[in-house]
C-alpha cells in the first residue's frame, strides 16, 4: 500500500494528498505534519516503510469538505485520492486514483465557495520586448479573459482581477519572478510555477479553438494576442489538471484592453469600500446596500459591474432603459419569479465537470420550470429586456429528461442509492423490487421456522456485518434443527443459517450491490445526455443572472429614491442634491437625522474645487459621493441625486486617509507619495481625482510645498476633475491664480465653545478648521484642551504679525548656469576606461596642477 502512496504522491510533490483508506482520507509523513498543524488534528504512526515508522494522520471522509475549506484558506492545494477499483478484485491494495485537485483558484464546491464569490485562476507569460500575457478564468462560469500589457502593468491588473491563484512559468526570469512574489505582500494571490513548455502560444491558441469549437478567433477579436494565447494555454492546461478533465463548458472569449474599462485602481476600490470596508469587512458597503438580488449568480454579476465599469456608454445606457420599463410595477412579479431559482451557472458548471450532486439537478429542473414562467411574462418587452429574453429559453429535452431520470426526492451522493427515479429504467425497477420485497420474505420463514421447530422466540434477522441470520435463545439450542448452520455466538443467544436463507441472502445483497453499480451507470449516462444542453443552460443562467441584477437595481432606485443620470458628450460632472449612498443608508438604519445632500458642479470652466473646513464636517464623505455617483451611473444605475449630468470618464483616481506599508517598508508619507505620483502620472482630463489631505505627513512648509505643487499640476497639466480637500488655509488663494480652481468648503457654527456640523458644501473658504472643539467632541483631557487654546492663540498672534508669505503659486526661478572650472573641463574630457595606468596617473596629477593653480 505504501508503495501506490509514494507512486501516486510523486505526480504530486507540492500538494497535500487526501489518500482514501475506508471512511478515512489519510496523510502520511510531510503532509500528514503540515495538515495536523494547519487542522489541529492527532499524528499517529503505524507499522513502517522501509524500517522507519510510517507518520500519518486522517480526517472522515463525510466531513471532508470542512477540513479543505481550512486548508484552502491557507493556501494549500489537495490531490483528492478515491478508491476506484473493487475491493479483493485484484492482489494487492485497491485501486486507487487521483480524481481531482482542489486548489485556491479552481474551486468548485458549493461548500468550499461562497455563492456571491468568483474564485478566480489567472496565468501571466513574460515575452519578449517587455510584453506580457495574460489569461483568467473562474472554472465556474466558463468564460476565458485574454488581456496583453507590460511587466508593470502587471500588479495593477492583478489587483483589479483579484485572482486567488496566479501561474507563472518555471522558466521566466529571476527578476520576474519575484516581482510576482511581491504581489503576496499586498493581495491574497496564491502563486503556481507551471512547466516552460505550457506557455507555447500555438498550444494557448489550439485550446480555445477546441473549447469554443471554431476554425478562428478572430469573431472575438483575439486572433492576434499571442502573448494572451500562451497563458491561456497554461491556464486551461492547469484547470484541466485540477478537474481531471477537460472544460467542455468553455463558451466564450473576452479580450480585455487598457482603454475599454473606467480605471478602478486598488487604492479607489478600497477608499470608496466598493465591496469591503476599509476595516476588511463585507458590510457596510456600497455592494452591500446595492445586493438585494435573489440569486447568488446576480450578485456575482452585479459585483463584475461594480467593478468592470465600462468607459463606452451603450450598455450602461441600455441598462437604464430596462430599469427605467422595470420600475412599472412589473419587477415585483419578475422577483417573486427570481426567488428560490437555483444557481444554474455553477450546476451547469459541475454538470461538464461531472461534478453535480443528485439534489442540484432537482433544484435545476425546478428552476428551469420556473424559468419557463419568466420568458412568459418577458414576451411583451422590448429593447434590451426583449434580448434578455431571447437567451431565456430552457431546453425543453433536458427538463424532461432531469424530470423523467432523477427522483424527486434524491439521496445527496450517488453512492447512498436512491437517486434515479421508479419507472426510468426497468433493470434497476427489478432489482429494487427484490429487495422491496425481502421483509415479506423474511416475515415468512420466520411464521414457517417457528412452526416447523416448535421455538416461540425465534427471529430472522439481517445486519450489515453479518448478513442474514435466525436467532435463538440459549435456552432453545436444544430445538434447533439439523439443517442450521451456527454463524455467530452471543452470550444470551446463537445466530444460524439455512441452505433457504443463504441461498436468499446472496441473491438479496447482490441485487442491493447490482442496484448501486446500475443507478451509477445511469447517473452517468444522463450526464453524458445533459452535456448537449451546456451551451443553452449557460445562455438561460446568463439571462437570469442579468434580469436578478436588473431588478436588484430597480427596487434599489424605488426604495432608496434615486433618479436616473444623463449621458452627455461634453466634459462635466454636473450633480444635484447628490447624496451618500451608504451613510445615508446608515443614518437611516440609526434614525441619527437626515442626510444633508449637496451640488456639484464640475466643467470645462470649473475642474478643481478647493475644499476646506472642519474635520468631522463632512469633506470626505462629499467627495467619496460624487465619486460613487460617477461609478454608479457608469454601470447604468440610478444614482442617489435629483439629477446627474456625466461626460465621459476614463478612471476614478483616489489619495485619501493616512496608513503605511510596513511590509514593503513604506512610511505613511512615502506611501502617500507613491500614490500621488502614481495619480499625476496616469490622470487625464477625463479623470477624476480625489485629493484628501495631501502633505499632512511632513513638516508644515514641506507638505504646503507638495500640495501647492501637485494642485499646480492637477490644475495646469493634468486638467482632471478635482476634489482637492486640504487643511492648509494657504492653498485657499490657489483659484485666485488659477482660473479653473474654486473654493468650497464644509460650513460648521460654533455655539460658545461647541460646534454644530452642518455638513452643507458652501462657496468660498473655510476660515478656520475648529480642530480643538473636535478634540473636545472626542473626549480629550480638559486640561489639554485648555493649553492647546492657550498655545492656538499666542500661535495666531505670531502669525498676524509675521511678514507676508512666499507666493506658492509663482514659477519656480530659472537655474543660473555657471561657466565650467578648468578642472570640470579637464574631468570631462577623461576616459578611464581607454587609459592604461601610466596615463591616469598623469591624469591624475594634471588634474591636482589645476586644483592648486585655481
Amino acid at each position: 500500500m505504501m508503495q501506490q502512496y509514494l507512486g501516486l504522491k510523486a505526480a504530486y510533490p507540492d500538494t497535500l494528498l487526501f489518500y482514501r483508506m475506508g471512511d478515512f482520507y489519510e496523510m502520511f509523513y510531510a503532509d500528514a505534519e503540515k495538515a495536523a498543524r494547519i487542522l489541529d488534528i492527532t499524528v499517529t504512526t503505524r507499522g513502517q516503510s522501509a524500517g522507519q515508522p510510517v507518520v500519518m494522520a486522517g480526517v472522515p471522509f463525510h466531513s471532508m469538505e470542512g477540513y479543505l475549506a481550512k486548508l484552502i484558506r491557507h493556501g494549500e492545494s489537495v490531490a483528492i485520492c478515491e478508491q476506484t477499483g473493487e475491493v479483493g478484485a485484484t492482489k494487492g491494495p485497491v485501486e486507487r486514483k487521483v480524481v481531482r485537485v482542489v486548489t485556491p483558484g479552481t474551486l468548485t464546491d458549493a461548500e468550499l465557495l461562497s455563492e456571491k464569490t468568483e474564485s478566480m485562476l489567472m496565468a501571466v507569460h513574460q515575452g519578449p520586448r517587455n510584453r506580457c500575457g495574460l489569461a483568467w478564468l473562474s472554472v465556474t462560469q466558463g468564460v476565458v479573459f485574454l488581456a496583453e500589457c507590460t511587466p508593470d502593468e502587471v500588479p495593477d491588473w492583478v489587483s483589479r482581477i483579484a485572482p486567488s491563484e496566479l501561474a507563472y512559468s518555471a522558466g521566466c526570469t529571476t527578476t520576474f519572478e519575484d516581482r510576482l512574489k511581491r504581489l503576496r505582500h499586498g493581495t491574497a494571490v496564491y502563486l503556481t510555477a507551471r512547466p516552460e513548455w505550457q506557455f507555447d502560444s500555438a498550444l494557448g491558441q489550439r485550446k480555445l479553438l477546441d473549447a469554443l469549437q471554431a476554425a478562428s478567433l478572430t469573431s472575438w477579436n483575439a486572433q492576434e494576442l499571442a502573448l494572451a494565447h500562451a497563458a491561456a494555454g497554461a491556464l486551461i492546461g492547469y484547470a484541466e489538471h485540477t478537474q481531471g478533465r477537460a472544460l467542455t463548458h468553455i463558451h466564450s472569449v473576452q479580450v480585455q484592453r487598457d482603454d475599454a474599462l473606467i480605471d478602478l485602481p486598488a487604492t479607489t476600490r478600497r477608499n470608496l469600500e466598493l465591496v469591503q470596508t476599509l476595516r476588511g469587512e463585507d458590510s457596510p458597503t456600497l455592494f452591500s446596500l446595492l445586493d438585494t438580488c435573489m440569486t447568488g449568480m446576480g450578485s456575482r454579476l452585479l459585483k463584475r459591474w461594480l467593478l468592470e465599469p465600462l468607459r463606452d456608454r451603450t450598455e450602461a445606457q441600455h441598462r437604464l432603459l430596462a430599469i427605467a420599463t422595470l420600475r412599472n410595477n412589473i419587477w415585483q412579479t419578475l422577483r417573486g419569479q427570481l426567488k428560490g431559482c437555483a444557481d444554474v451557472e455553477r450546476i451547469t458548471a459541475r454538470i461538464a465537470l461531472r461534478q453535480v450532486r443528485p439534489r442540484e439537478l432537482v433544484a435545476l429542473v425546478q428552476t428551469l420550470q420556473k424559468t419557463e414562467l419568466l420568458a412568459h411574462n418577458l414576451r411583451a418587452l422590448e429593447g434590451y429586456l426583449a434580448h434578455i429574453f431571447s437567451h431565456l429559453q430552457p431546453p425543453a429535452e433536458a427538463i424532461a429528461l432531469l424530470g423523467h431520470a432523477i427522483a424527486p426526492e434524491p439521496a445527496a451522493l450517488v453512492r447512498d442509492g436512491g437517486v434515479i427515479a421508479d419507472g426510468f429504467d426497468a433493470e434497476l425497477d427489478e432489482l429494487r423490487a427484490i429487495q422491496t420485497n425481502c421483509d415479506a420474505f423474511l416475515l415468512d420463514l420466520e411464521v414457517r421456522e417457528k412452526a416447523r421447530t416448535g421455538i416461540a422466540n425465534l427471529r430472522v434477522q439481517f445486519n450489515k456485518v453479518h448478513g442474514f441470520y435466525i436467532e435463538v435463545t440459549t435456552g432453545q439450542v436444544d430445538k434447533v434443527p439439523e439443517d442450521y448452520r451456527r454463524r455467530q455466538t452471543l452470550k444470551n443467544a446463537e445466530r444460524f443459517i439455512t441452505p433457504e436463507l443463504k441461498a436468499f441472502e446472496d441473491k438479496a445483497l447482490s441485487a442491493q450491490e447490482r442496484a448501486l453499480a446500475r443507478e451509477k451507470w445511469l447517473f452517468e449516462q444522463v450526464l453524458d445526455q445533459l452535456q448537449a444542453h451546456i451551451p443553452a443552460l449557460t445562455a438561460v443562467a446568463q439571462s437570469l443572472a442579468a434580469l436578478d441584477t436588473l431588478c436588484a437595481l430597480t427596487e434599489r432606485s424605488l426604495t432608496l429614491d434615486w433618479n436616473a443620470p444623463q449621458f452627455v458628450t461634453e466634459p462635466c460632472i454636473d450633480i444635484t442634491q447628490g447624496r451618500h449612498p451608504v451613510v445615508q443608508a446608515r443614518l437611516a438604519e440609526l434614525s441619527s437625522g437626515n442626510f444633508i445632500a449637496n451640488d456639484t458642479r464640475l466643467g470645462f470652466k470649473q475642474r478643481m474645487q478647493v475644499i476646506t473646513g472642519p474635520n468631522m464636517g463632512g469633506k470626505s464623505t462629499y467627495m467619496r459621493q460624487v465619486a460613487l455617483i460617477v461609478l454608479l451611473a457608469s454601470i447604468g444605475s440610478y444614482v442617489p441625486a435629483q439629477a446627474c449630468r456625466l461626460g465621459p470618464i476614463d478612471a476614478i483616481h483616489t489619495r485619501i486617509g493616512a496608513a503605511d506599508d510596513l511590509a514593503n517598508a513604506q512610511s505613511t508619507f512615502m506611501l502617500e507619495m507613491t500614490e500621488a505620483a502614481q495619480i499625476l502620472h496616469s490622470a487625464t482630463p477625463h479623470s477624476l481625482v480625489l485629493m484628501d489631505e495631501i502633505g499632512r505627513g511632513t513638516s508644515t512648509f514641506d507638505g504646503l510645498a507638495l500640495a501647492s505643487a501637485i494642485a499646480t499640476q492637477l490644475h495646469d497639466k493634468t486638467q482632471a476633475f478635482t476634489l482637492f480637500a486640504t487643511h492648509y488655509f494657504e492653498l485657499t488663494e490657489f483659484p485666485a491664480t488659477h482660473h479653473a480652481a474654486l473654493n468650497v468648503h464644509v460650513s460648521a457654527a460654533e455655539a460658545g465653545r461647541d460646534i454644530v456640523f452642518l455638513h452643507a458644501i458652501e462657496p468660498g473658504p473655510a476660515s478656520k478648521s475648529y480642530g480643538v472643539q473636535v478634540a473636545r467632541l472626542a473626549g480629550m483631557p480638559a486640561a489639554v484642551l485648555n493649553h492647546a487654546r492657550h498655545t492656538l492663540d499666542a500661535l495666531e498672534a505670531q502669525a498676524s504679525e509675521s511678514q507676508a508669505q512666499v507666493d506658492l503659486f509663482a514659477a519656480p526661478p530659472a537655474t543660473e548656469i555657471v561657466a565650467a572650472s578648468a578642472v570640470e573641463t579637464a574631468l570631462a574630457a577623461i576616459n578611464p576606461d581607454a587609459m592604461s595606468p601610466r596615463e591616469a596617473m598623469d591624469a591624475l596629477y594634471q588634474l591636482k596642477a589645476l586644483a592648486n593653480k585655481a
